[in-house]
């Protein structure tokens, strides 16, 4: 799309991580005349951004999931190391059941232990004192925190350009056929 004065993107924004900004046509005719296109062609072309613009927000819907999936793991991992750390020279054992496999579990009787190992994925653990693993699981659960609060609100950005995005197609789509309407009356007279 040309940048003109007939079309205006929102607070002056052209992209936000990546997803272009779309802009508002005030102006269809100048619009069309400034784009080189005819109408088919400029709606082909907005119905295509719009379908691009649902793609992204189906990725992002499915990122955000993931982390809302992850926060409470997270968090259930930190009150585990603060549990072992409250048990930590009691001499009292802590039984806990785990899980194994999905949906196999297996209880553990816990002695005191200096360390946790860490299930950090792509099949590998790593062990840690309960202070590093207590500073890893704090700062992995703000690092989710803010990532979610940047989908959220890249998601917003997201619906503001479909919404703006459709109201372009309408305002096109309306200009063709109110000049179509103009160019029948104008033949019939």
């Amino acid at each position: 799309m040309a940048a003109s004065a007939s079309s205006s993107s929102p607070q002056g924004v052209t992209e936000r991580r990546g997803i272009p900004a779309a802009s508002f046509v005030e102006d269809v005719e100048t619009y069309l005349k400034q784009s080189g296109l005819d109408v088919n062609s400029s709606l082909a072309l907005l119905q295509e951004r719009l379908q691009q613009y649902k793609i992204v927000e189906m990725k992002l819907l499915a990122q955000q999931r993931d982390l809302q999936a992850k926060i409470p793991d997270i968090e259930k991992c930190l009150n585990i190391v603060a549990t072992l750390q409250d048990k930590k020279g009691s001499g009292e054992a802590l039984i806990a059941d785990f899980e194994v496999s999905e949906g196999i579990y297996s209880r553990a009787r816990i002695e005191d232990t200096d360390s946790v190992c860490l299930w950090l994925g792509a099949n590998v653990m790593l062990e840690y004192s309960r202070e590093e693993a207590e500073s890893l699981l704090k700062k992995n659960l703000e690092n989710a925190k803010a990532s979610s609060e940047v989908l959220v609100a890249d998601l917003q950005f997201l619906r503001d350009q479909v919404t703006i995005t459709q109201v372009t197609i309408a305002r096109v789509y309306n200009w063709d056929v109110h000049q179509r309407r103009s160019n029948q009356a104008l033949k019939e007279t």
